[in-house]
């Protein structure tokens, strides 16, 4: 999929006659699809376990509608009312995922009726009008950039210096990797087909973040992002607790008779999704610097189909972080250029639905294949 998104940006790149990849486009880029990608890591995870979460548009809207109420009207500390809110997402996480797990509700049942309860109570708590200004400092959230610690004038040093260190963990990883399949008796890639991946992935990270330091650097949420990315990815790969999600997406009943606590992995899920719902609808308000009534509008949707674009399986007990991650971004890229080319909303919406129709009906035939 990673190859798909290249080819996709460079087809783009040269239907905009190269706009798409402009400093200023590819930040833009960043920061108008992190709310959706922050919901992706959490989404993915419970596709996985073969669940579907139709409310994170509504709870985001919520969530970012007490944050307006806080901050803006009763001028609460910013942290503090990150942190409550937070917590609240957490409380309607495990709301909804009490319902699914222990009264096995379907989750899809679940979630419906969650979208409209918390739609409608962000439209109760707001009273229909928007709440804004935001003060700065959370703002800086969704539209802030790190400093320059190297006080670069023309580009912003610090970004080109995380950029190659980044590159230099990558190699060595790879080539901890390597040796340890060799030591264990793994079949591994030649070396020069391994050379070669690291040359095009390290040129792959420092040209972005080459074009990242022409603007203004590495935004707040791309580090916010790669923090979640790198957790999730961990807790999905190395941890007991990813084991165990897997094992129940890929056939619950037989994990539950291996001693797996189906029910407890479930509830903590939904807790999970609802913290990420909380965070992304912190970061949609933060970047729209108000809290509206009709915030969160299709998040869902976006969240769903990236996975599916990733590579999720509808049957629960495939996907990654990563291929989450891809996927949401394939459908930034869709969306950004689609938008500089001037196609109207209709055919966005008619492209998208087929790109996630191919995406579904090859995981169908795949499926299919394998059986």
């Amino acid at each position: 999929m990673f190859i798909a998104l290249i080819l996709i940006a460079g087809l783009f790149q040269f239907l905009t006659n190269g706009i798409l990849l402009k400093p200023l486009n590819i930040t833009n880029l960043i920061l108008q699809n992190s709310y959706v990608l922050v919901l992706a890591v959490g989404m993915v995870l419970i596709i996985i376990l073969g669940h579907i979460d139709l409310s994170v548009g509504s709870v985001a809207a919520f969530i970012g509608a007490i944050s307006g109420i806080l901050i803006i009207n009763h001028h609460l500390n910013v942290f503090l009312a990150i942190i409550l809110s937070l917590l609240i997402g957490a409380v309607i996480g495990a709301w909804q995922g009490f319902w699914v797990a222990y009264v096995k509700i379907p989750s899809f049942i679940v979630t419906l009726a969650g979208m409209l309860l918390f739609r409608g109570l962000t439209m109760l708590v707001l009273q229909g009008a928007s709440i804004a200004p935001y003060p700065d400092s959370f703002q800086g959230m969704a539209s802030g950039f790190i400093p320059d610690i190297f006080h670069g004038t023309d580009l912003h040093i610090f970004t080109i210096v995380i950029g190659i260190i980044f590159s230099i963990i990558y190699i060595i990883n790879e080539m901890r990797a390597r040796k340890s399949q060799v030591k264990y008796g793994f079949q591994v890639t030649s070396l020069g087909l391994l050379l070669g991946k690291l040359i095009f992935m390290v040129a792959i990270i420092n040209i972005f973040t080459y074009i990242l330091a022409t603007y203004d650097g590495i935004p707040n949420i791309l580090i916010i992002l790669f923090a979640l990315i790198i957790v999730y990815a961990f807790i999905s790969k190395k941890t007991v607790m990813g084991r165990h999600i897997y094992a129940i997406g890929g056939n619950e009943k037989a994990a539950g008779l291996s001693g797996i606590k189906t029910k407890k992995v479930v509830f903590w899920s939904f807790v999970n999704m609802g913290v990420l719902a909380a965070l992304s609808g912190l970061v949609f308000a933060a970047r729209l610097n108000a809290a509206t009534p009709k915030a969160g509008s299709n998040f869902e949707l976006d969240a769903i189909a990236a996975c599916f674009i990733g590579g999720a399986s509808a049957y629960g007990g495939i996907g990654t972080i990563g291929g989450a991650i891809i996927g949401g971004l394939v459908m930034g890229i869709m969306n950004n250029g689609m938008s500089i080319l001037g196609l109207g909303s209709d055919w966005q919406q008619a492209l998208k639905g087929l790109v996630l129709l191919a995406a579904v009906a090859f995981d169908v035939w795949n499926k299919n294949k394998a059986s």
